[in-house]
């Protein structure tokens, strides 16, 4: 099992940006599928953002498309979201997610088995 801990989160005004980080530890990060989730207040978990094992393959939803780059780094057991050009309906708790299966099965299925405990950002208008 993959353990992981996000950061980097926070409030900002619209238009601006962030990087959140997911740093993770216990078993080869290589060797995971990596994505982000988001979940505002009263919605429910919405998919952000996959890379696969190498980060050659990205994935991404079309509300954030442009806007945030999925990247990881697997020397530094860590991935990032860059997040910029930022709306207020962007606020949330940002998850990220990993997990072993083959990259077409997750960007498919949207189902990861490992998640850590979301960062709060918040986006003012």
């Amino acid at each position: 099992q993959v353990q992981l801990v996000e950061s980097g989160g926070g409030l900002v005004q619209a238009g601006g940006s962030l990087r959140l980080s997911c740093a993770a530890s216990g078993r080869t990060f290589s060797s995971y599928v990596m994505g982000w989730f988001r979940q505002a207040p009263g919605k429910e978990r919405e998919f952000v953002a996959a890379i696969s094992r190498s980060g050659g393959n990205t994935d991404y939803a079309d509300s954030v498309k442009g806007r945030f780059t999925i990247s990881r780094d697997n020397a530094k057991n860590t991935m990032y979201l860059q997040m910029n050009s930022l709306k207020p309906e962007d606020t949330a708790v940002y998850y990220c997610a990993a997990d072993a299966k083959r990259w077409i099965t997750v960007i498919v299925t949207r189902d990861f088995g490992s998640w850590g405990q979301g960062t709060q950002v918040t986006v003012s208008s």
